[in-house]
């Protein structure tokens, strides 16, 4: 995987954080220096810590996993892809939002970065060193929901769906990758 692939991966996994980060900026009007800083911050190191748990756990089972190695990459980038199509066309609308404390956040942040788990197990098992596909994941990851909240009144208009198929298409490049 090259630097170039660490970065499309990084982006693709940080897209959920920034779509969630785009729907509290439009709806959190106070403290917003505060509040920015905050889910930017919270995502990125969930976004940061999960991929090295992940790819902990793979070196348990590297050995067993290892001859399996790039079909297991393939079929876990293949099921993010479909999980972020199947996620594109979901009803879903910023407005309905009504979770606004620290638990609902962190449940937030540990949610969108389920994936990156999966994405730790599969760097792991391309054996790459972990920690810094990590931390590109995420710095991206803060970047982009800093920027998200930031931005959430001028790109609103930003379709949810287009963003989430645009992962799945960064994904599904990295799936077919991995085999080729």
């Amino acid at each position: 995987m090259s630097e170039y692939e660490i970065i499309i991966l990084s982006v693709a996994l940080a897209l959920d954080a920034l779509v969630v980060s785009i729907c509290y900026g439009l709806i959190l009007h106070e403290a917003r220096v505060r509040n920015s800083f905050l889910f930017s911050g919270m995502f990125g190191f969930f976004q940061f810590i999960m991929p090295l748990i992940g790819g902990v756990f793979t070196s348990f089972l590297y050995d067993v996993l290892e001859k399996y190695s790039k079909w297991i990459v393939f079929a876990i980038f293949l099921v993010l892809a479909i999980k972020f199509l199947k996620s594109a066309f979901e009803k879903k609308e910023c407005e309905k939002i009504t979770c606004i404390n620290i638990w609902c956040l962190l449940s937030l942040a540990v949610a969108t970065s389920v994936d990156a788990f999966g994405a730790g197990v599969s760097i792991k098992l391309l054996n790459i060193p972990i920690l810094r596909p990590s931390l590109e994941i995420g710095i991206i990851t803060f970047v982009l929901s800093f920027i998200g909240f930031w931005l959430s009144g001028m790109i609103k208009i930003l379709s949810q769906r287009k963003v989430e198929i645009t992962g799945a298409v960064m994904l599904i490049y990295l799936a077919i990758k991995s085999i080729i």
